[in-house]
C-alpha cells in the first residue's frame, strides 16, 4: 500500500517519530503546565503509532491492539492526575507556569 507514492509503513514510521520529537521539543523548552500536558499527549500519541507499528511488521495485531488499548486508559488516568495537579497550582499561585511551583513551601 502507498500513501501519496510512500509506503504506508514508512509513513507510519515517520509520522511516530515527528510526533515523539515534537513531543519531546516542546515538553523541553515550555514552562507552562498545560503547554507540557500537550507535549507528553503528543509523544504518547507517536507511541500508540510505534505499537500499532510494530504489531503489524509482527503479524501480532491483537497484541498490539491490547496494548494500545491499555496505553489509552493508562494515558487518561495520567493526564487526569496531571490536570488536577495544574488546577492546584494555579489555585494557590494564580498562574500555570512552573517557575511558580519552586516558590511553594509546604
Amino acid at each position: 500500500m502507498n500513501f501519496a507514492g510512500i509506503p504506508l509503513f514508512d509513513a507510519f514510521a515517520v509520522a511516530g517519530a515527528l510526533l515523539l520529537a515534537a513531543g519531546l521539543y516542546y515538553l523541553l523548552i515550555t514552562s507552562n503546565l498545560i503547554r507540557a500536558m500537550i507535549a507528553l499527549e503528543l509523544m504518547i500519541k507517536g507511541v500508540t503509532l510505534f505499537l500499532i507499528l510494530a504489531g503489524r511488521v509482527t503479524g501480532r495485531t491483537d497484541l498490539a491492539q491490547a496494548l494500545v488499548i491499555t496505553l489509552i486508559v493508562i494515558e487518561v488516568v495520567i493526564m487526569v492526575v496531571a490536570g488536577g495537579l495544574v488546577l492546584g497550582v494555579f489555585r494557590n499561585t494564580r498562574s500555570v507556569g512552573s517557575r511558580q511551583i519552586r516558590n511553594l513551601k509546604g
